[in-house]
């Protein structure tokens, strides 16, 4: 199934008669040579630039639920590659590329709006973080653009400029940065993966894995035995659990992080807004509501559901920001389970396990993410050597020492 105006303009005079399934629903067969457990954005990334950058053949992603049912469907769709460590902001600007061109490499409309983001500061020692922070991504081919406060003024007049505390002094804008609907990004690499021949199964839970000579050769699912030759992991949230099924104790912990939608509003934010002096980040939907999110729930959790206590923090902070939308009605919320590495960046290595790999630990970033980790990952696999942009990204960094703190910050900042 191929999507373009022609197709639309012929279906709509023909009735809708001719649209099929994004995706066919195929059986599982014995063996494959490639193996993708977790068919978040992730998974189903690596399955397609696999297909389509490396010419493998014979994959499946296996997925305990159904696509788009985790985190790829639980975030605040936000994108950029405002980082300020090498190894990061490398890492994340090749994603940012990779947004820019998405639409085009899956043939689906995943609604990429380039609307920029703007990270406020609010003191002169915030300011000069941020003069390092723009440079650096500067540095490594990102743009970045270092605004006064009357230029912020001039983009968001109703901002709380003069708050006795926290006064809005300026911002870091990123123009290229912006939100993807974040559905439409699992249908559309389900779809591309698909169209070359990746097999998706949906409602095929992995219980085990089967070792044999310390060399990983199958995995038993809720559907049956299933045999490969090399086997990625990324599962997001329940990388520990399902990593520990082989044998192996990750760095990780599992939190959930909360989001919400406010009812329907006019148009209101045409970018993407983070407060500097709390964790609370905004945009404004399609549909009027107001997306927007703060910190992970302070205690460990597999459950894709959050606690009051972190609803008024971040309702705080938005009434802090934006005390006009103290009437507006949250419409929804919801949690994302995400696994939070001791560093507070990702993981894409090989085990010490043969054939098994294993892509994980990214924190607040996964979504943003969601391009070039699939395709690091599916060069890993596809190759045995790491990307350029993720070499940093091993799990034994913890024991050499070369963790990549980008904020100071692991899976619990109070205890830094």
């Amino acid at each position: 199934m191929s999507y373009s105006a022609f197709r639309i303009f012929k279906e709509a005079i023909t009735g809708h008669k001719g649209w099929k399934p994004v995706w066919r629903k195929p059986e599982p067969q014995l063996n494959y040579d490639i193996i993708i457990v977790g068919g978040g954005g992730h998974g189903l990334a690596t399955a397609h630039y696999l297909a389509s950058k490396f010419d493998k053949k014979r994959i499946a992603v296996l997925e305990k639920g159904w696509i788009g049912g985790g985190n790829v469907g639980r975030n605040t769709t936000i994108i950029r590659s405002n980082y300020l460590l090498n190894d990061n902001e490398g890492f994340y600007e090749f994603s940012l590329k990779l947004w820019e061109g998405l639409e085009q490499d899956v043939n689906y409309n995943a609604m990429v709006s380039q609307r920029g983001v703007l990270n406020l500061y609010h003191s002169d020692p915030q300011r000069d973080a941020y003069v390092r922070r723009g440079n650096a991504m500067i540095l490594n081919g990102a743009d970045a653009k270092l605004l006064k406060a009357d230029a912020v003024r001039s983009l968001y007049p109703f901002l709380n400029f003069d708050d006795a505390r926290f006064p809005i002094m300026g911002g870091l804008l990123q123009p290229r940065g912006g939100t993807v609907r974040h559905d439409a990004v699992a249908w559309g690499y389900a779809h591309a993966a698909d169209k070359r021949g990746v097999d998706i199964i949906e409602n095929c839970e992995v219980t085990g894995f089967d070792i044999q000579n310390g060399c990983c050769v199958g995995v038993e699912t809720s559907r049956g035995y299933i045999g490969a030759s090399k086997i990625g992991v990324a599962v997001a949230g329940n990388s520990s659990r399902v990593m520990a099924m082989a044998g192996i104790r990750l760095p990780i912990e599992s939190h959930v992080l909360q989001a919400f939608v406010s009812e329907g509003l006019k148009p209101l934010l045409d970018g993407v807004i983070t407060y500097g002096a709390g964790h609370f980040y905004v945009s404004q939907s399609d549909k009027g509501g107001l997306v927007f999110g703060g910190d992970i729930d302070g205690y460990n959790t597999y459950a894709q559901r959050g606690n009051l206590p972190v609803v008024e923090d971040v309702c705080e902070g938005g009434m802090s920001l934006m005390p006009m939308i103290g009437k507006a009605r949250i419409l929804r919320m919801w949690g994302g389970n995400v696994d939070m590495s001791m560093d507070g960046s990702p993981i894409i290595d090989k085990t010490d396990i043969k054939g098994l790999y294993f892509n994980g630990g990214w924190c607040y970033g996964g979504f943003k993410a969601t391009p070039a980790s699939g395709y690091s990952f599916a060069h890993l696999l596809a190759t045995d050597t790491p990307h350029d942009t993720a070499k940093a990204y091993r799990m034994d960094r913890f024991t050499r020492g070369l963790m990549i703190d980008e904020k100071g910050m692991g899976a619990q900042p109070n205890l830094h």
